[in-house]
């Protein structure tokens, strides 16, 4: 026999911290509006490098997910939002 630990111990390399799935912000507070004209509330929903954030970092439904991508990517076809991140030298 060996001496390793019992199964349920934590592992080096295994998760360390369970992250209870978001409530989507757009479900629970029905005045929230997805809009391409509300900058401000799109720049929550991507990165600093102009990428679209995943459900599992923002924790919106596949509903208003898809309505998001909708709306940032009409943004920035009006050039209300940039396609890119900063602008490299």
């Amino acid at each position: 026999m060996t001496n390793q630990p019992p199964m349920n111990e934590a592992q080096p390399g295994g998760r360390r911290f369970f992250s209870r799935p978001r409530e989507c912000m757009f479900c629970t507070d029905k005045n929230a509006v997805i809009d391409y004209k509300l900058v401000e509330v799109l720049r929550r929903f991507i990165t600093d490098d102009g990428k679209i954030r995943p459900r599992r970092q923002t924790g919106t439904c596949a509903k208003h997910q898809r309505e998001l991508a909708r709306a940032i990517k009409r943004s920035r076809h009006i050039a209300l939002l940039p396609y890119t991140g900063e602008v490299l030298r």
